[in-house]
């Protein structure tokens, strides 16, 4: 029941349905003469924050400091000496990110962006560690299959074993997938690859389950080279879902941090 409870909160408290909330709100205040006042004000701030977070720059502005708190593992070829932290990974863990149910699609397409980023940096990251397994995570939630059994598939066609993987397919959460994650490797060293707007809250609850991952971020949302361009401060959906990762991820690391666990 908790667990509903604060995802239903969750969800509520995110930008578009706050935004909704408040558009909504305002233009029934509107149609009664003594709160027009506040019906306009209201419509006024919906319109200031979907503008500021459906901004390029904001949204980058939002995310950058999530997405570059772990570095990325860079380009390695095969064959060439593997820096120690990942040569000593026996296991290699994708945090679940979704699929949808469309007959007659490859599990890679199934996959949600966010889920295909994951698996495929953890198919360049086996692919340079022979003996290393893969953990796969998800729930089914409405689906006839287990989003595990899905990554899982879309790994055999990107070319790794059937042999080297390992499901699991009943953590529903972040905090879940790191105990479930501990039964599994005990002590034994391994690579967490998950978003990387969602890596400082995932590395903070393995922490707090006793383990040390090596964090192995992809799926950027945000790209800078350093340098500004026009098109920076343009608006777009893009922006406003990046905004959304930020606020999400902030809230849900607010949580944690709340209870002893970052």
């Amino acid at each position: 029941m908790f667990f509903w409870l604060k995802k239903l909160l969750g969800y509520w408290i995110m930008p578009v349905p706050v935004l909704l909330l408040l558009l909504v709100a305002g233009w029934l205040l509107l149609r009664r003469p003594r709160r027009g006042r506040l019906g306009r004000a209201l419509i006024a701030t919906a319109t200031i924050l979907l503008l500021l977070l459906g901004n390029k720059f904001v949204s980058t502005w939002l995310v950058r400091p999530l997405e570059t708190r772990y570095p990325a593992v860079p380009e390695l070829v095969a064959g060439a000496p593997l820096p120690s932290a990942v040569a000593a990974c026996r296991y290699v863990v994708v945090l679940g990110a979704g699929n949808g149910d469309s007959p007659g699609l490859s599990a890679l397409d199934e996959l949600s962006p966010s889920a295909r980023a994951r698996i495929t940096e953890a198919v360049r990251l086996l692919r340079l560690l022979p003996d290393a397994r893969l953990i796969v995570s998800g729930p089914a939630d409405e689906s006839p299959v287990t989003h595990a059994t899905v990554l899982e598939r879309a790994a055999i066609s990107l070319g790794i074993a059937e042999n080297r993987i390992q499901r699991i397919e009943h953590a529903r959460d972040t905090e879940d997938e790191s105990l479930a994650v501990k039964r599994r490797v005990g002590s034994a060293a391994f690579a967490l690859v998950t978003s990387a707007w969602h890596m400082p809250r995932a590395m903070a609850l393995f922490h707090a389950a006793g383990l040390n991952p090596l964090a192995c971020p992809t799926d950027f949302s945000s790209h800078w080279d350093g340098r500004f361009h026009w098109r920076d401060f343009l608006w777009d959906v893009e922006s406003l879902e990046r905004s959304t990762y930020a606020v999400h991820e902030r809230i849900g690391y607010a949580w944690i941090a709340l209870r002893g666990k970052a």
